[in-house]
Formats: C-alpha cells, structure tokens, sequence
C-alpha cells in the first residue's frame, strides 16, 4: 500500500465542504493579523522612543518560536487531534495581542509579541489545517485543499491591511491589537470541524507500529525531506523580512505608509491565485520542479525591485509578483511530506519543516533591523534574498518525488 492510499474522506462525518470552510477560515483569522505586524513597527517604536530593533527583535523571536512550537504542536495533534492545539493556540495568539496594546518595554513587547503570539501561532495557524486537511480530504482533493487553506491565509494578508490602516486611523494602533486578539477567538467554534482524533487511518500498513521517534528520525534520515526543509529556509527568510520591514524601507524611499500598505495588500489578493495555482499544479507537475521556478522567480522579482527606482507603480508590482510566489511553496511542500511519509505523522513532520522556515524568517527580520541600525540601509539584505532563491531553486532539483520504502517500522 502507498503512502497515497487509503481514502480518508470516511474518516470523519463532518461534510467535506464544511471541512474545507472551517480551515480556510482558521487560516485567514490567523494569519491577517500576523501579516499586518510590519503596520505597528513605526507607530509603536514612535510611540515608545525605541529603535526599529527593539520591534525587530520580538518579530524575530515570534518568527523562532512559531517554528519552534510547530512540530511539538503537530506532535500533540497527531496524537491528541487538532481540536484542543487549535483551541489553545488561539488563547496565545489572542493574549499576545492583547498584551501587545499595553506593551510600554522592551521586554513586555518581547513577552507579548515575541512569546505569546509566537506560541500561539505555532498552534492555531494553517499549518495545523494542512495537516487536518491531509487526513480529512478525500485524496483527489488534498492537493487542492492545502493550496485552498494558503489562499485564505492569503486572503486574510489582501484583507487585513486597509482594515488595520482604517481602524489605527480611527481608534488607534493599540485598540486595533486589541480587536485582533478578540477576533482569533472565533477559532475556536471553526476548529470543531477539523477534529481528527481516532480518525488517523494508517498511511501505510505498518503505519501504526511507528513510533513519533522512530518517524522523525526516519524523515531526517531521508536526503529529498533534508533538502526540502533546508530549501523551506529561504521562503521564511523573504516572507518575514518583507511582511516586518517592507513599510518602513518604503517610506525610507519616499513612499507614503498607504503605499506600504498596499503594497502588502496586493501580495495577499496575488497570493490567493499563486496558491490556488500551486494547489492545482502540485497534483499534475513535478512539485520539486514547481518549487525550483517559484523559488527562482522569487529571485528575479526582487532584483528587479531593487535594481529599479522605487515607485508607487514599482511597489505594487512587486507586490502582485511577490504575492503569485508568496506562499505558493507550502502546497508542494506539504504534498511532498505527504507522499514520502503518508499523513500518520503529517502535522509533525510538516512542522520540523515549518520550523527550517521560521528560522529563517528569524533571521530574515534580525538581520533586516540589525544591519539597517549599523548601516543605515536594507540593501544588504534584499541581495541576501536573491541569492537565496537561486540556491533553493537548486536544492529542490536533486529532491526524489516518491514513498520512502520501509523495510520494517520501529515499535510504537
């Protein structure tokens, strides 16, 4: 039997529809306030006499511990269901947000910001939905269903800008937070129908003997998992420097915050069809090769940006380019982990993934506060990121598209 087989769709009683509706609404509830964080940088750091380092610092340690809490997370709900991490999760992220408002220190904004929501959205983000998704769906279905998820993540990136402008307009940016943290609370009703408790059929047959050890040491044994996570690095690298740092290297140029923002709308609205895109394509062309053009177009665009003047029309064309290849990786990256391993031990395997890609969205927004504090610029890292796609263009090409082949299955 192939990691592949197995139908899961009679797994739970909960309609298909009504599964897909309830992920994609996690991920867009979760995933709007997260990428609107690079909209407070400048009123809080104003606001509390700090430097853009300060603020830089606690997006970085969100972006560590995010990927950090992801594979423990996934390993709680491969074992204990999605319901109660989402849950949970979504009570972090929502009093990160909240403590955020009143975060007058450094140290607080690092609590707050950096701990809290980290934490949470290690628990209540997509990447749990996926690995729902995986075990929920139907198998003609899967592919699609992890593009449909990042698409409203997407969304939530297109939606969530002109809101935070308009409310930090008329309420302010502390109350804004506050709205945030209220509204991650509607996960909790959403995340009844991703329940997968008891509803894990084996991925392979000797699926239930394996033990998460045993399967975490396999996966990291495996070279195609160990290029694919190493080539995960580069996504989170670009992805958290641009969504932190964007707005403020924007005015830096003369854009006005509106441009900024904008900017960021339109890599979320771009980003629904790069997904959806990718979510179709990743059943129907080589995954490892719709990696290597999406991470190799991510190169070009930002040359592109960087080499030309910097104008409102720039910007948001970068933004549509930028929002096609945004978060298009994670629908051929999670069908991979799939195929090689099968859905068993989805959540974890996908999170020590997840957790290549935070790490480098940790350094993504280090590096991108530090060196502007030292040398008054962010060009360093812009060409950073360049050749960062290429070589993750290259690293996914050696990747072999198939089940790993068990000889026998460690005990559980």
């Amino acid at each position: 039997m192939s990691a592949m087989s197995s139908p899961p769709a009679a797994r739970s009683a909960v309609p298909v529809a009504l599964i897909l509706v309830a992920g994609c609404a996690i991920a867009l509830i979760t995933f709007g306030p997260r990428s609107v964080f690079g909209l407070f940088l400048l009123p809080m750091t104003q606001e509390n006499g700090w430097d853009r380092n300060i603020f830089s610092i606690a997006v970085a340690v969100q972006n560590l511990l995010w990927g950090l809490g992801a594979p423990f997370a996934g390993a709680v709900a491969d074992r204990f269901g999605t319901v109660r991490v989402l849950c949970g999760g979504a009570l972090l992220y929502a009093a990160g947000l909240v403590v955020m408002a009143f975060a007058d220190t450094a140290g607080l904004l690092y609590l707050s910001a950096g701990v809290l929501v980290g934490f949470g959205l290690s628990a209540a983000s997509f990447n749990l939905v996926l690995a729902a998704f995986g075990k929920l769906l139907p198998n003609h279905l899967k592919s699609l269903g992890f593009g449909a998820a990042t698409a409203a993540g997407s969304f939530g990136q297109f939606l969530f800008p002109p809101i935070t402008g308009a409310l930090m307009d008329s309420i302010g940016w502390q109350e804004t937070a506050m709205v945030f943290g209220a509204s991650l609370l509607l996960v909790m009703p959403f995340s009844l129908a991703l329940a997968t408790r008891g509803a894990a059929a084996p991925a392979v047959a000797a699926a239930p003997q394996q033990s998460i050890g045993s399967a975490l040491a396999e996966a990291l044994r495996h070279p195609s998992y160990v290029m694919l996570v190493l080539g995960f690095f580069t996504c989170g690298f670009q992805l958290a420097f641009v969504t932190v740092h964007m707005p403020a290297f924007l005015v830096d140029e003369g854009m006005t915050l509106t441009v900024g923002a904008t900017t960021l709308a339109l890599i979320g609205l771009f980003n629904i069809l790069g997904s959806l895109t990718a979510g179709y394509l990743s059943n129907r062309v080589s995954r490892k090769w719709l990696l290597a053009w999406i991470y190799a177009g991510r190169g070009v665009a930002i040359t592109l940006f960087i080499a030309l003047p910097v104008t409102p029309l720039s910007c948001y064309l970068f933004g549509a380019a930028m929002g096609f290849l945004w978060l298009s990786t994670v629908p051929p990256t999670s069908g991979l982990v799939m195929l090689m391993f099968g859905t068993r031990y989805m959540a974890m395997l996908y999170g020590f993934a997840f957790f290549s890609h935070q790490v480098g969205g940790f350094l993504g927004v280090m590096l991108g506060g530090w060196l502007y504090v030292t040398l008054g610029s962010y060009d360093w890292v812009w060409w950073l990121s360049v050749a960062l796609s290429f070589a993750s263009a290259a690293i996914n090409l050696p990747i072999k598209e198939q089940p790993v082949h068990r000889a026998g299955v460690a005990a559980a």
